[in-house]
């Protein structure tokens, strides 16, 4: 959406079936969102029923990123010969299955088991992550709207629900078990409504058309500049948002000395200012661009993360947090949807899409092993450093052509 004179232009009506539409993958999106914020506020016990060192912790996390990486690279070559309503159904499979398997595997104490549930719980999302972004894409295209902020601000809410969830369930020492079991039930009804919602066409490209799935179609996109630098926009922004995902909660816990209850806190203010920046997002963006709006979050999410590891004032690391989900926010949303304008949106929100969960592959390993021998609040100096480099890369996020 463009601007005139500094004022934003009146956005369109969405007709009903784009509504629909996008109430199915919102819908879809706050229900991944709860399923995975309930099983990192729970971190803390899981590691202690699987009796986890950091490292150890780390090598158990590298399972959902595993997954994820896996459905990444299958998904947008899925879509294409499939269209996107199946990846999202067999990802949704695939979510459930590893939740339920992780429950079953932590209250057995079994940490190979809950590595594995992860892998279900990545695959599951990496497959459906992506299917959705593009079918958030081509409700954008059709509805000149931007979506993909509020898509994403879905999945921010549904982490501020199963974080409050969680809170109030680890305050009561609610067994872990039972607590992920009855979100996988939640998570079956929520998706078996939205699934058939999902157009089958959307990114389904016919044989002979020039766009069959392969890998070839996967590297040729790198070959652009503006892809290499969109992908490491995602990359760094991915990486502040899984870093706190996957390990806010043990910074606050180890790093800084507050309770696991402190620590579900914490993580919840962020999954909330996550919220709050993605649901903020589309007038921002229509009224100053994507490149700006990258830049300034960027930023933002440095100055945040900067404080959590250097202030060594609890309340003042308790509240730099929220500058780093603000900042983080919109980070991905905002890259995907300008990797959209393109003349070939499924390839380019694919690729680009597979460089942010590069950052979730290596990050738990990469910050967990730094961690051990630093803490964890020294192994964010990665995640910042990568983030402030980041600032630099956004005006790739200007339009390369006019949707």
């Amino acid at each position: 959406m463009s601007t005139r004179a500094g004022q934003a232009i009146p956005r369109p009506a969405l007709s009903g079936p784009l509504r629909r539409r996008r109430a199915a993958i919102f819908l879809f999106m706050l229900t991944i969102g709860i399923g995975l914020s309930s099983f990192i506020v729970r971190t803390p016990a899981i590691r202690d029923l699987v009796h986890a060192s950091t490292a150890e912790m780390g090598l158990i996390l590298f399972g959902i990123s595993v997954g994820s990486m896996t459905g990444i690279l299958s998904s947008a070559a899925l879509v294409r010969r499939f269209g996107a309503r199946r990846p999202i159904l067999f990802g949704g499979a695939s979510f459930i299955t590893g939740l339920v398997l992780l429950s079953v595997m932590a209250s057995a104490g079994q940490g190979v088991g809950v590595f594995l549930g992860l892998i279900g719980i990545g695959l599951g999302f990496g497959l459906a992550e992506i299917a959705i972004n593009i079918e958030g894409a081509a409700i954008e295209h059709a509805s000149g709207r931007s979506i993909l902020p509020v898509l994403h601000g879905c999945y921010s809410l549904g982490s501020v629900i199963g974080a409050v969830a969680g809170i109030v369930l680890t305050a009561i020492a609610f067994p872990v078990w039972i607590h992920l079991l009855v979100v996988a039930g939640i998570a079956i009804a929520a998706m078996a409504w939205a699934i058939p919602k999902v157009p089958s066409e959307t990114g389904r490209q016919a044989p002979g058309t020039g766009g069959a799935p392969g890998i070839r179609a996967q590297l040729a996109v790198w070959k652009q500049q503006r892809v290499v630098f969109l992908g490491l926009i995602v990359l760094a922004l991915a990486l502040a948002e899984g870093a706190a995902g996957d390990w806010l909660p043990l910074i606050m816990v180890d790093g800084h000395g507050t309770t696991a209850a402190v620590g579900s806190m914490v993580f919840a203010a962020f999954a909330l200012a996550m919220t709050i920046g993605r649901f903020s997002g589309e007038p921002l963006i229509d009224r100053f661009g994507k490149a700006m709006v990258l830049r300034v979050s960027a930023l933002v999410s440095a100055v945040g993360i900067a404080l959590v590891i250097f202030s060594d004032n609890v309340v003042v690391a308790g509240l730099a947090v929220v500058l780093w989900g603000l900042g983080a926010a919109l980070g991905f949303p905002v890259t995907l949807s300008a990797a959209g304008e393109s003349d070939d949106p499924t390839t380019t929100v694919g690729a680009v899409a597979s460089a942010g969960y590069v950052a979730f592959l290596v990050g738990p390993p990469l910050l967990g092993f730094i961690g051990e021998h630093v803490g964890l609040r020294g192994a964010i100096v990665v995640v910042l450093v990568v983030v402030f480099a980041a600032s630099f890369l956004t005006n790739a996020a200007k339009p390369s052509r006019t949707p």
